[in-house]
């Protein structure tokens, strides 16, 4: 069952981006270790839905460093422009090096900027996307509202993020992890314990499934879905903006 509407605020998520400031040196490398590689699966379900139009243009929130971004661009042919977005410098720092050395500056630019104030003009992008991000968000209902503000009429939005099994023997082991083993190495490697016990808590007052699904019809977006991955570990959620 998702959480109730008591557990769910969770953790502050003030300043959260100084908290990646302090782990982005390790965030790569953490990701692969910690979701045993999944996360490479993931972004290749979540390009797997973008739109088919010509010469999009896609915005990916707290982009991190650029790694979805990087996933849409291979999969875009004839990408016109990607944008990340993330409010963490650190982060966007890692980014940056990436991108130049991809040779990408050209297709692929990175902005310091807060999701719930994306600085694009109304109907800018075809296709908009957030990877573990929509639940650090100050205002999660507001980063709604604003995703669906700067896509395009029939524009999509693709929503990444972490949810909790339904099989109840799986899900005790997987919160056993979440909330014993996974802060410990995430702790050891990172140098800071306190980000990886802020994940598992964020995940577990996180309003998944049709709770979620629901907050995206609310914010204006139609046809939402939402897509359990590896046993429910994490959920694809999808929504159209309205033509």
């Amino acid at each position: 069952m998702p959480p109730s509407p008591e557990a769910e605020s969770g953790p502050s998520r003030v300043a959260v981006w100084q908290m990646f400031d302090r782990i982005a040196h390790r965030y790569d490398l953490l990701n692969r270790l910690l979701s045993m590689g999944r996360d490479v699966a993931w972004r290749k379900m979540l390009v797997k839905r973008l739109p088919a139009v010509d010469n999009p243009r896609v915005l990916d929130l707290a982009t991190g460093t650029a790694d979805v971004l990087f996933a849409m661009e291979r999969a875009l042919p004839t990408l016109e422009q990607g944008v990340g977005l993330d409010m963490s410098a650190g982060m966007l720092s890692f980014g940056r090096q990436k991108v130049l050395a991809r040779g990408l500056e050209r297709r692929l630019s990175l902005v310091r900027a807060d999701a719930t104030r994306i600085p694009f003009e109304d109907n800018s992008f075809d296709a908009v996307s957030i990877s573990f991000g929509i639940r650090n968000v100050l205002d999660m209902d507001e980063g709604l509202r604003e995703m669906c503000r700067v896509l395009r009429p029939g524009g999509r939005a693709l929503i990444l993020e972490f949810s909790l099994p339904a099989n109840r023997p799986f899900r005790a082991l997987y919160l056993f992890y979440f909330r014993h083993i996974l802060p410990r190495i995430g702790g050891l490697i990172s140098g800071d314990s306190y980000a990886y016990r802020y994940l598992n808590e964020t995940v577990e007052s996180f309003p998944y499934g049709s709770a979620f699904t629901g907050r995206m019809a609310q914010a204006g977006f139609g046809s939402t879905s939402a897509t359990p991955l590896t046993l429910g570990i994490a959920t694809l959620y999808t929504g159209d903006k309205p033509e």
